[in-house]
């Protein structure tokens, strides 16, 4: 049987949570590896050089919190200073894993991380874990998605992905109407990672409803990018 991990006392604070993640992290740098991390992120980012199985299982091993919310948006702020981007995936982990227990109050929080230095591997994440929220607080306000409509139109065209994107996962829960309406309004936008989202949120939702997928690509071909048309179509047959 394996053994429960240990909870941290109760005083344990987001600062001192964090100074638990750099100890976990840091002895696991490797020059040569960031190197090569840094160079496939078009050299933005600088990088401990630790692959995504060995940096989960350092987390893993660290002490469970008895924290609900708020201290793990704060957790993941304070990660999100540091310079090297294994703390950003460290932070985008922890928003996943306890996104179930956030509010809506949260979402600001987390759509603010996706606009700090962003690129898809953060920004992807987070639109997961707003998505997250979004579908829990949509059980008891039908108006939970208005704030996702609001970020069609922000200048950041990583907002504009998360919108897109965050619906993900919802299988039949999927806003249909929503999600075909937000396609129709990105689908001029000429952004290579917009066009993708669209694609990737279409094939997403293709996978529970292939006939709507369909009937929609085949009404707005002429609209939707090849990009877009190729990876919402990936698995639709012919």
């Amino acid at each position: 049987m394996t053994a429960e991990r240990p909870t941290l006392p109760t005083d344990i604070t987001p600062e001192t949570y964090v100074g638990h993640i750099r100890r976990a992290l840091q002895p696991l740098a490797d020059p040569a590896a960031a190197a090569q991390m840094r160079a496939y992120m078009r050299d933005q980012f600088p990088f401990l050089g630790i692959p995504t199985p060995a940096r989960r299982r350092a987390l893993r091993a660290l002490p469970t919190v008895p924290w609900r919310d708020r201290e793990w948006v704060a957790v993941a702020q304070l990660l999100w200073r540091e310079p090297e981007r294994e703390y950003r995936y460290a932070a985008a982990d922890l928003l996943r894993k306890y996104a179930a227990r956030f509010d809506a109050t949260r979402i600001a929080p987390i759509l603010a991380l996706a606009q700090s230095e962003p690129w898809w591997d953060t920004v992807d994440s987070l639109a997961v874990t707003i998505g997250t929220v979004i579908a829990r607080e949509r059980k008891t306000d039908a108006d939970a998605q208005a704030c996702a409509d609001a970020w069609l139109g922000h200048d950041s065209p990583w907002v504009r992905r998360v919108a897109m994107l965050h619906q993900l996962g919802w299988r039949l829960e999927t806003d249909e109407a929503r999600l075909f309406r937000y396609a129709r309004t990105l689908a001029p936008e000429t952004d290579f990672f917009i066009r993708k989202a669209i694609g990737w949120a279409l094939r997403d939702y293709a996978n529970w409803n292939p006939d709507a997928v369909s009937a929609f690509l085949a009404a707005h071909r002429y609209s939707l990018s090849a990009l877009t048309l190729r990876e919402a179509g990936r698995h639709l047959q012919a």
